[in-house]
């Protein structure tokens, strides 16, 4: 069968919901889907009446037996006539609701939840990326069970890192932008300065500058310039090389969809500690990590100091972890997921 996965902007974007999209578009092919790529407007979520209707263009122009996988960043905020009038069905590729990213108003997180309830309501199938998200869309966005599907991402193969450098250099990776709630981990860290320690962020520095300019101004009010690093993003082989590097991977995120990084910790066997914001407490197994409340900073402290001072705790966790994710499932096993429910909607017009 044929598909089409539309995004916004370039595939190459560094976030984890345009690696869950690379991955896809490599695996459809093996499960007998035939995808191709369709990139809209950068603009989205926060899209003008022009990309709306170049978008509309867009989709109308794509193969007429295909079935549209509307990646969520852009789908959200798409009218629902619109995409009731395409000729093909639609399904919704969901990492997370609009409206549960950081930083937006209360009323940017009225209209964005409004707009993406009502677009989901003109979607053939939902395809979220975690339980989590499935529950959020079923219970706030009125996406009935029948009609959802649970993709979780895969992770590929990765050997286990040591873990075991004196002193501990943590690793904290995800674009800098309000939700990873990386000026909280500044301020947790500046907390246990008397211990050693170096800290490495790898993340996208271009989508929320103000925050990036918080996240350095507290750097430097808690004079941590010498061992907080913010890399911003690399290329493949220098992440790898960071996770092999690391001792205690950090995730202060206040939500998240699911936590593809949370996965490649596991994988790796790397002990950690997350919050449980969104997804993120149920991707991490507990016993594999601390988990703090999203948000409460004397608990991400006391959680960094507990481990920068015990090192055998560090290695149970590794264990746990690495066990953890060694279960994990691969990006064929997802691609079968959403082979499947492609299949099922490309069925359920035709029939």
């Amino acid at each position: 069968m044929r598909a089409i996965l539309a995004f916004p902007g370039t595939l190459d974007t560094p976030t984890g919901g345009y690696a869950y999209d690379r991955a896809v578009l490599k695996a459809l092919p093996g499960q007998g889907v035939a995808i191709a790529p369709l990139a809209l407007p950068p603009a989205f979520p926060f899209a003008d009446p022009a990309d709306l209707d170049t978008t509309a263009r867009h989709l109308r122009a794509a193969p007429p037996d295909s079935v549209l996988l509307i990646d969520g960043l852009a789908l959200g905020v798409l009218p629902a006539d619109m995409l009731r009038a395409l000729e093909q069905p639609v399904v919704a590729l969901i990492h997370h609701p609009l409206a549960r990213e950081a930083g937006l108003s209360d009323g940017q997180k009225a209209r964005f939840a409004a707009s993406e309830r009502a677009a989901l309501s003109a979607c053939a199938g939902v395809i979220a990326t975690s339980p989590a998200t499935g529950r959020d869309l079923t219970a706030h966005y009125d996406v009935a069970p029948h009609r959802l599907t649970i993709a979780e991402p895969g992770v590929a193969p990765a050997p286990r890192a040591a873990a075991d450098g004196d002193p501990p250099r943590l690793l904290a990776v995800g674009s800098v932008i309000p939700r990873k709630n990386y000026a909280g981990l500044v301020e947790a860290l500046a907390q246990a300065r008397d211990l050693r320690w170096q800290l490495t962020i790898i993340g996208g520095l271009g989508f929320a500058p103000d925050t990036v300019a918080e996240v350095r101004a507290r750097i430097a009010r808690h004079q941590l310039g010498d061992r907080v690093t913010l890399h911003g993003a690399v290329a493949p082989e220098a992440l790898e090389a960071a996770y092999a590097a690391c001792d205690l991977f950090v995730h202060p995120s206040l939500y998240e969809g699911y936590g593809m990084v949370l996965a490649d910790a596991l994988r790796r066997g790397l002990p950690m500690i997350c919050t449980t914001g969104g997804a993120a407490g149920e991707t991490v197994p507990d016993g594999a990590a601390l988990k703090v409340p999203p948000g409460d900073t004397a608990a991400l402290a006391a959680a960094l100091r507990s481990l920068l001072a015990a090192p055998a705790e560090r290695r149970r966790l590794a264990d746990a972890a690495a066990l953890a994710g060694r279960a994990l499932p691969t990006w064929d096993d997802t691609a079968a997921r959403i082979a499947a429910a492609l299949r099922a909607v490309r069925h359920a017009v035709t029939a």
